[in-house]
């Protein structure tokens, strides 16, 4: 797949709120300052489609973003911020949960994982609640630049196997990713194109 047109379609807080031209949705969601934005602005071509910031916790709405007049690419609020007051926590964690319990057009979630690091609690939590629903999800591990190969792949698999107890024996499709060099953008793109096909 190629994307010839990304543009922005609204926010929101709530599934109702959301653009009224249904279209299938493709959603992406991690930690806090995993690299999400940076991956949408590649995945598109666009620069700053998803405003990309130094500090966790920037997008805070629903973003939907029109992919080619045929599919949104939704942009979730991030999830497990240790920094953040217990209020506005609880109020970005019911945004997150009313758009995937609701969304009825929502084909598929991709959850990023930072490459570098082992999985973090609230990524175990996170990934345990989605295995335990009936959404379609695949991993994709972001900053893969940052490693060689060999030690990027050790990392990854280091991680699947840490989420196996969760994730009871099956095993996810995953990704290997990164903004700077454009690592993995044609499998994601292609992984998304088949998709839709079916």
């Amino acid at each position: 797949m190629k994307i010839t047109e990304a543009i922005f379609a609204g926010s929101s807080t709530r599934v109702a709120e959301r653009p009224k031209e249904r279209l299938p949705e493709i959603a992406f969601i991690g930690r806090s300052n995993v690299g999400k934005s940076s991956l949408i602005n590649m995945l598109t071509g666009q620069k700053k489609l998803a405003m990309t910031s130094a500090t966790p916790g920037k997008t805070k709405l629903v973003n939907h973003f029109r992919i080619n007049q045929k599919w949104y690419l939704v942009d979730l609020p991030g999830y497990g911020y240790a920094k953040m007051p217990a209020k506005e926590k609880e109020k970005l964690e019911a945004i997150i949960r009313d758009y995937l319990n609701h969304s009825e057009e929502l084909k598929h979630l991709f959850i990023l994982v930072d490459s570098r690091h082992d999985m973090q609690k609230a990524d175990v939590d996170f990934l345990a609640e989605i295995a335990g629903s009936t959404i379609p999800f695949s991993l994709i591990f972001t900053k893969g630049d940052k490693m060689g190969p060999v030690a990027r792949e050790k990392q990854i698999q280091s991680n699947l196997r840490q989420l196996e107890p969760v994730l009871e024996g099956t095993q996810p499709e995953f990704f290997a990713s990164s903004s700077e060099n454009g690592l993995g953008k044609e499998d994601i793109l292609n992984f998304i194109d088949n998709l839709l096909k079916n």
